[in-house]
């Protein structure tokens, strides 16, 4: 079965609701038959002694949305035994927040090879944010700060490329910090042989086998080490990516 995925640069749009400007490419990659999606909690903040009622308030959230389009939510963290909750999904959805903790809490558990497996078997995989992040090889162009040890920072290597969710080429003016693509092109240095993507809000990536597009009205810039930084719209066949 050829691997599905829907990554999204960000939730919500600034002034629209939670999770509005996705719904009809979440609808329309998800399709009628799925029922049930399996939501995974794990990027929202929570004290050291994992704090459930954060994560109750976080799917609940997200659960009406999903209600909203015709799709019922289990949350991964209510289960005594989350191995078998993922080998039954339908469908996986990861949310955003802080991408170490989202790392810390699936190595911990022990649930990133078994996530691993059921998407490159064919079931849909849906992230936001730090849920894209984690489909890279590693999590190491996210923009979060480390507030946990992640425990290592292999992502699900899903895709042969790097994710930077709500990429922004914006100069502040007189801040003397680093642009982002300053910080991206300091990772191609130590890792010259990746592509990364960094993708604007409001945009997402649809990968669905050997092919991917991006969708939304903004595009995307391409960083290659040595390379000049490459910009690609929604009309742009990005199939190369998913073959690197």
């Amino acid at each position: 079965m050829k691997k599905r995925l829907l990554l999204l640069s960000n939730s919500t749009n600034y002034g629209e609701e939670y999770l509005f400007y996705p719904r009809q490419e979440i609808q329309n990659f998800l399709g009628d038959s799925i029922k049930r999606i399996l939501f995974i909690p794990f990027a929202k903040a929570t004290g050291i002694d994992e704090d459930t009622s954060d994560y109750d308030q976080y799917s609940q959230k997200v659960g009406k949305v999903f209600k909203d389009l015709g799709y019922e939510l289990d949350a991964i963290h209510v289960t005594e035994n989350p191995q078998e909750l993922i080998r039954q999904a339908t469908a996986i959805v990861v949310g955003g927040g802080n991408t170490f903790c989202l790392f810390h809490w699936l190595h911990k558990k022990g649930l990133v090879e078994i996530i691993r497996e059921k998407v490159n078997n064919g079931t849909p995989y849906l992230g936001w944010s730090a849920g894209s992040n984690l489909a890279c090889p590693t999590l190491k162009t996210t923009n979060d700060m480390p507030i946990i040890d992640p425990i290592n920072f292999q992502g699900l290597n899903l895709i042969p490329f790097q994710i930077n969710p709500h990429y922004t080429d914006e100069i502040i003016p007189n801040h003397q910090g680093e642009t982002r693509a300053e910080r991206l092109q300091e990772f191609l240095l130590v890792n010259p042989q990746t592509y990364v993507v960094g993708l604007k809000e409001g945009t997402m990536l649809k990968i669905e086998g050997s092919s991917m597009k991006m969708i939304g009205d903004k595009t995307l810039h391409l960083f290659k080490y040595g390379e000049p930084i490459v910009e690609y719209d929604a009309a742009a066949n990005l199939d190369f990516l998913v073959s690197v």
